[in-house]
């Protein structure tokens, strides 16, 4: 099981690293999952994003989809760091982002 605390590395230029606004970041986690890396490299050239991994490389953190206005998932719980004045980054451009979608849309 991976429990604890674990550093994440975020890929520049990806929507994870546009709402963090750093390069790596400490998220709790409490799963027993975790992506099989032989589908890497074929879910990339369908448009899947690995944007946040464990530092060795080995684990992936975070996925999201290019061209979605936000598909973002995660392994770990965001909602452990959320707070009602200070939302949980992913939270805050979430919503930042279905508003965006609904605006867009009138």
């Amino acid at each position: 099981m991976r429990l604890g605390a674990y550093p994440c590395v975020i890929t520049p230029g990806t929507k994870a690293h546009q709402a963090y606004q750093t390069e790596q970041v400490s998220e709790r986690h409490r799963h027993r999952y975790e992506v099989n890396n032989t589908y890497v490299a074929k879910l990339e050239e369908k448009g899947m994003v690995f944007c946040g991994r464990s530092p060795d490389g080995m684990l992936v953190e975070m996925v999201e989809l290019k061209d979605h206005p936000w598909f973002l998932g995660c392994q770990f719980h965001p909602e452990f760091k959320s707070r009602p004045m200070k939302p949980q980054p992913l939270f805050r451009d979430f919503i930042k982002a279905t508003k965006e979608y609904r605006d867009g849309k009138k």
